[in-house]
């Protein structure tokens, strides 16, 4: 908030929530070159419903649920249509661009890495999100006697949910085996503290510890870190799914010790819908040949895959968990969306996101309150969503008045309204148009 109010100083002390300020901030935004890589929508289009007069851009805060499509992303999956159509077989090892088919996979873990804090070894590419992770814990959820628990949020991403359950029955194990951490009576969010005294009590029944990095609901981002730590003193595996973590905050994996992380890349990543997914296993288990793993050829030692001797010898860290061919066309939209995020760093994007996110929770308790709305995302620990309930009375002709403004959130039934300006390519003036636009809507509705 500070740095929000030194720019309202500097521009001649104009009032935060004057559009005007806004105006200023994205006059001054040094990532503000970001935008024109991307294809925004128009409100017409994302409405179905055109109008009179002139089409203008969409306000598009959904980046946790979709993220906007790069004009990188493409070019590069026309460039493999026409590879595949001038080359045929021959483009898995001769290729116009230098990008080989069959070595793809090398580029976007070499480039997706930095993201989160790893090395490229630790960094896998294929599938989609619940199977990665099905597959990790097909290799470390190994239960015992005395260690057969997975700890996992009580309001977890229903996929997740459910992969956990049905491993616990795949292990012919009773359903008492989940654990849920769950809020205090009367709140919304967990407390790091509680996460940590229900390890400290249940961690020697603990075979799995699995989080989200950033809760889906809520916007909570966990203390990864600590709670990593914590897990791994009582010998728990740990384990997180950071599908809206990836591309959102600062992460560590590598340094914060975490045993295996998957996530999509689909929102804050912009790989486009249902896009390849990534996952993480710490170096430690790069050459651990005895951790078991569901297999497939392309988990084999690349430099003798194709002697096809039926005899596994696992690739080097997390490429020995890759069960099949890199898939080219959802990989080539993904590099297109990497190569867009080489133009900054993590550290820029959050710096950016941060102002943006506080921007917005500023002029919504400014210019809406409390009335008919509550921010349930906790303001210490979070990335660029926030989460608002509204009253039940509002929360329909709102969700349809900032749908037909071209204001495009979404919305958690039965009250929830998810806003998450995205550092790559949202403005803040399109958060002051969000802000704007809740105001008059509630306006009409009350």
């Amino acid at each position: 908030m500070d740095r929000l109010e030194e720019a309202a100083k500097a521009a001649g002390g104009i009032a935060l929530e004057d559009q005007g300020f806004a105006q200023f901030m994205d006059s001054g935004d040094p990532l503000a070159f970001l935008r024109s890589e991307f294809e925004i929508p128009s409100v017409n289009q994302v409405t179905g419903n055109p109008r009179d007069g002139e089409d203008y851009a969409c306000t598009y805060l959904c980046g946790n649920s979709l993220g906007l499509q790069p004009k990188r992303a493409r070019l590069i999956l026309n460039e493999e249509m026409d590879e595949w159509a001038a080359r045929g077989v021959a483009g898995h090892h001769r290729h116009s661009k230098d990008r080989a088919w069959v070595g793809y996979r090398k580029q976007i873990v070499e480039k997706m890495a930095p993201l989160f804090g790893a090395k490229p070894v630790e960094v896998g590419v294929m599938g989609t999100l619940t199977a990665n992770l099905h597959m990790m814990l097909a290799a470390f959820y190994r239960p015992t006697a005395e260690r057969f628990k997975i700890l996992i949020e009580s309001k977890a991403f229903p996929s997740d949910h459910y992969a956990v359950e049905s491993q616990i029955q795949w292990h012919k194990l009773s359903p008492d085996a989940m654990l849920l951490a769950k809020p205090r009576d009367g709140e919304l969010t967990l407390r790091t503290s509680d996460i940590l005294e229900l390890i400290e009590r249940e961690g020697s029944a603990i075979a799995v510890v699995m989080l989200s990095g950033v809760q889906f609901y809520t916007g909570q981002a966990f203390e990864i870190e600590k709670i990593t730590a914590a897990a791994h003193s009582k010998g728990c595996i740990v384990g997180w799914d950071l599908a809206h973590a990836a591309g959102n905050i600062l992460l560590q994996l590598h340094d914060w010790d975490v045993d295996f992380a998957c996530w999509c890349t689909y929102k804050y990543m912009n790989s486009g819908p249902g896009g390849i997914s990534g996952f993480f296993v710490h170096q430690r288990y790069a050459h651990d040949i005895s951790l078991p793993r569901l297999l497939g050829w392309w988990a084999h030692d690349e430099s003798t895959r194709f002697d096809m001797t039926n005899s596994f010898v696992p690739n080097e860290g997390a490429a020995g968990f890759e069960i099949s061919n890199t898939p080219i066309m959802t990989a080539a939209t993904l590099l297109g969306s990497l190569q867009v995020f080489e133009l900054t760093s993590m550290e820029e994007l959050r710096t950016k996101s941060v102002l943006l996110t506080t921007y917005l929770e500023y002029l919504l308790n400014k210019r809406v309150g409390n009335n008919y709305m509550q921010i349930i995302t906790p303001k210490e620990c979070r990335g660029a969503q926030l989460s608002l309930l509204f009253d039940a009375e509002v929360f329909e002709p709102l969700f349809q008045a900032l749908t037909g403004a071209g204001v495009i959130c979404d919305e958690r039934k039965p009250n929830c309204i998810r806003i998450a300006p995205v550092p790559l390519y949202n403005t803040f003036n399109d958060v002051w148009k969000c802000v704007d636009t809740i105001c008059r809507a509630l306006d009409l509705a009350t």
